[in-house]
């Protein structure tokens, strides 16, 4: 099947579900905890839109035990940077009607949530389209290590995602339910 025809396909699905299942705090923190020197470290989330999973709470548990957080800010040209913020500070609406960091501090983050369309157990990820996320994981990992942990439901999961010499595999992929490792 195509990204196109699996890509439409489950967001149908999840537009039809509207989820509330959210991921335990506890799968992801067993998976980051790892890290060397976490208060040190920078954790990338996304600010949830179109049934996506929601990161938000997640995030701020980080933030509570000290962890540094950002979100992402889109650019031209199908960029976007990862910019430091707290709860505490505004968002502006971008033009996908997405809430992100007005200004602040252009950061790499050192562990990455991303958010998924579809996966497969190859940990392959299908996004929008776009090619953002492919492009500032490619970004990161010439500059240094970057965990990559995608967020998305069970029913996300396809037999096989198609895949280019652009789009970048995950580390882990988190649904509601399990880790795939």
């Amino acid at each position: 099947m195509s990204k196109t025809l699996i890509r439409k396909k489950i967001l149908k699905i999840r537009r039809l579900k509207k989820n509330k299942k959210n991921i335990k705090f506890n799968m992801i923190y067993s998976l980051i905890k790892k890290v060397n020197n976490l208060r040190k470290k920078v954790v990338g989330g996304y600010y949830p839109v179109n049934f996506e999973i929601d990161d938000l709470e997640i995030l701020k548990k980080l933030e509570k035990k000290k962890i540094k957080v950002s979100l992402p800010v889109i650019k031209k040209n199908f960029a976007m940077n990862f910019i430091k913020w707290s709860f505490k500070d505004p968002l502006n609406v971008n033009r996908y009607g997405i809430p992100e960091p007005s200004k602040g501090n252009n950061v790499y983050p050192d562990i990455l949530l991303v958010p998924i369309v579809a996966f497969d157990n190859k940990k392959n990820r299908l996004g929008y389209g776009a090619g953002y996320y492919d492009r500032l994981i490619n970004l990161v990992r010439k500059k240094k290590n970057i965990l990559t942990i995608g967020l998305a439901y069970d029913f996300q999961e396809v037999k096989k995602i198609p895949i280019s010499k652009y789009d970048q595999k995950l580390d882990y992929v988190v649904t509601n339910n399990s880790i795939l490792k």
